[in-house]
């Protein structure tokens, strides 16, 4: 039996072949672990608010609707919050603030029935009446469990879970966009 000699050609590219997939394959996973390593996230994946860690838990606070009656957390209907805690001298701001909220909850179109805005406390002079928004008593409880509350730039938001739990804080005067852009991709989760 015979074997047949190997041409020289062939066996040094079937060789460059096995070295560029080893290249190929092993190089993106290295580059991979590079860019996770530093800390670059693709933008799609960034929240626009801050991630609070560990969320700030409002289940125990019961809060209170301004007419007097209960306002339950409710996690089987899978209803996201948006909870503004405005000081009391709040005109102008909060004024502006509405507005941009009830773009906000309209920008959500066939989901916006899974958004409701809670306003801790009264509502200003003029408010329009928005079916989204729920004007809460104003509860010491209730403003003590938000982390980072009395900020002197204005206004933070926080975007609560249907479990009652603060998972993201706003800063004061955040884009607005940003916002949608986080309550959307948290409504697509089941």
């Amino acid at each position: 039996m015979t074997v047949p000699t190997p041409d020289a050609a062939r066996t040094r590219r079937g060789r460059l072949m096995l070295i560029a997939l080893f290249l190929l394959f092993f190089g993106t996973a290295f580059g991979a672990m590079l860019l996770r390593l530093s800390g670059w996230m693709p933008a799609g994946l960034k929240n626009h608010g801050e991630l609070l860690q560990p969320p700030a838990d409002l289940r125990q606070a019961a809060p209170l609707l301004a007419d007097g009656s209960r306002y339950d957390w409710n996690p089987e209907a899978r209803t996201w919050r948006i909870v503004v805690a405005p000081p009391p001298a709040c005109a102008v701001e909060c004024e502006r603030l509405i507005a941009e909220l009830d773009k906000v909850w309209q920008l959500f179109g066939h989901n916006a029935d899974k958004v409701e805005i809670l306003w801790l406390g009264p509502l200003p002079e003029g408010a329009p009446a928005l079916p989204e928004l729920r004007p809460l008593r104003d509860d010491a409880a209730l403003r003590a469990a938000l982390p980072q509350l009395d900020d002197p730039a204005g206004v933070p938001l926080y975007v609560v879970d249907p479990n009652g739990f603060v998972i993201l804080r706003y800063p004061p005067h955040a884009d607005p966009v940003g916002m949608r852009a986080d309550i959307a991709k948290l409504l697509k989760l089941k």
